[in-house]
């Protein structure tokens, strides 16, 4: 299997969140990669998610490596589901994020099941990653037994000389301000929701400091933040605003608890303002010293030729819910730029090198 050529034609898909008869062919085509081959599973539908790729070599709930990751992308321009390759960068949406990655997944299932490698191994895929993964949550409770020693995940795109051992737990909070409506030539008949919000989020704001480029910038980056993801109130112009919300991003570290973030969020609240926890998941913490990780670091080390840091990284990971279950997840991705932005590409070469590692790894736990 050629990981780039795959990695392309993935890419072809417009395989946006939601977008589900592209994401139906996108699914079809990789499922279609293994017609040759003894692949167990398939594609899972569900009520209430968007489908899920599930191959393996073998139906069981206790797998020795599970390789994970999504084939949805973020909206973009046309251009950008025709990719290309140039000064040895992959271009196109899901170059990075991660659709050269779920290629090199497939390619692993692909060497299991050619060599017939004494390995319990499946690749899942979901199609919702970008807004929220309810797709890997539902399969993961119709699944509510299923293990995984180990799990490879490649979607912590950026640098291929960088293992994640930490990602934050992701907390979504909706705060909604009740006002009273008044004409806004005389505010003092009314109740303006819109500056209860803003005094509430002034409070959430001493506890949780605002960072920016360029601008106030943490000491230590492993630390607790939050970001005013979606803002709104009001009406029309002249009119107070009756009632206003904000959703809040917080991602929290391993050394904070949703409770905790409860009693910031209470002491927070003015008169008028409630909030109401949407989402909360769990960090995904990994000793460094794990026989598995440094034997996979070993390997790449030795591909690679040069020496790789681990690393922790602010955003969430589908590797969680494995986590949960008593996982070792190692999350090592290729070197690229531009996730979810108009010039995303990511380097060949470590896509190559990031599939080598695989194969080389699975050799390794197979006895080879």
């Amino acid at each position: 299997m050629k990981v780039i050529d795959i990695a392309q034609n993935l890419m072809k898909f417009r395989t946006e969140t939601g977008n589900l008869p592209e994401i139906k062919k996108c699914l079809e085509y990789a499922q279609s990669l293994f017609k040759d081959y003894p692949a167990k599973g398939g594609i899972y539908e569900f009520p209430d998610a968007s489908p899920v790729l599930f191959l393996a070599n073998t139906i069981t709930n206790d797998y020795d490596v599970v390789c994970l990751g999504h084939l949805d992308v973020v909206p973009a321009a046309d251009d950008m589901f025709s990719p290309y390759i140039k000064d040895g960068k992959l271009f196109g949406r899901g170059s990075l994020d991660m659709k050269s990655f779920a290629a090199v997944a497939l390619n692993s299932l692909e060497h299991v099941l050619k060599n017939n490698l004494p390995l319990k191994f499946a690749v899942i895929l979901s199609t919702d990653e970008e807004k929220g993964s309810k797709s890997t949550h539902a399969f993961m409770e119709a699944h509510p037994d299923l293990k995984a020693k180990i799990v490879l995940d490649n979607d912590v795109g950026g640098d291929i000389l960088k293992i994640v051992s930490k990602c934050k737990n992701p907390v979504f909070v909706k705060i909604t301000a009740k006002g009273e409506a008044a004409h806004g030539s005389t505010p003092w008949d009314g109740i303006d929701s819109n500056e209860l919000l803003m005094q509430t989020l002034a409070n959430i704001r001493k506890i949780y400091p605002y960072y920016s480029k360029g601008g106030n910038q943490p000491q230590d980056q492993w630390i607790d933040t939050v970001h005013v993801a979606i803002m709104n109130g009001g009406e029309v112009s002249n009119i107070i605003a009756s009632e206003s919300e904000a959703v809040l991003d917080f991602r929290l570290t391993e050394n904070s608890t949703a409770e905790n973030l409860k009693k910031n969020l209470d002491s927070c609240m003015v008169s008028g303002v409630t909030y109401k926890i949407s989402s909360e998941s769990t960090p995904v913490v990994m000793d460094e010293t794990n026989p598995y990780i440094l034997d996979y670091k070993k390997f790449a080390e030795q591909i690679l030729g040069k020496e790789i840091e681990f690393e922790h990284i602010g955003g969430a990971t589908d590797s969680r819910a494995f986590a949960v279950r008593g996982s070792t997840v190692i999350m090592h991705s290729g070197t690229g730029e531009g996730m979810h932005a108009p010039g995303e590409y990511v380097e060949v070469d470590s896509v190559e090198k990031i599939a080598d590692i695989q194969l080389k790894f699975l050799d390794k736990l197979a006895g080879k």
